[in-house]
């Protein structure tokens, strides 16, 4: 599985943005997809995750009530709505796949992962 992520770019607090990440492969609807977050310097930061389905979905506390993971297996493509966002939200995003059902916030436990989009709020 490649993953593509697309839709970074340079907002003002309390914008929103949505992020894409486009996956290549057959079995993109076996796959539990996340999104994380990384800054320099900084351990990677577990997001959000979403099962096959869409039946099962976690968020960290940090962003959840503003941020909402979706996919469309039709497309292979997940999505991440990010609104009301903040300057502390400003990081790298990216997408990530593991094979199975099961929801998991470790990075460890995903197999695949795309190249990052930038994501930078301004004050």
């Amino acid at each position: 599985v490649q993953l593509v992520e697309s839709g970074g770019g340079l907002v003002q607090a309390g914008d929103s943005l949505r992020l894409s990440c486009a996956a290549s492969g057959r079995t993109f609807s076996s796959h539990t997809m996340g999104w994380f977050r990384q800054n320099p310097g900084k351990e990677r930061e577990f997001v959000a995750a979403i099962t096959w389905n869409g039946g099962d979905i976690y968020y960290a506390d940090s962003v959840k009530g503003r941020f909402t993971i979706s996919r469309d297996n039709a497309k292979n493509t997940v999505y991440l709505q990010m609104n009301s966002l903040k300057p502390e939200d400003t990081a790298v995003y990216y997408c990530a796949a593991k094979w199975g059902w099961v929801l998991s916030e470790g990075g460890d436990d995903y197999e695949f992962w795309g190249q990052g989009t930038q994501v930078t709020v301004s004050s």
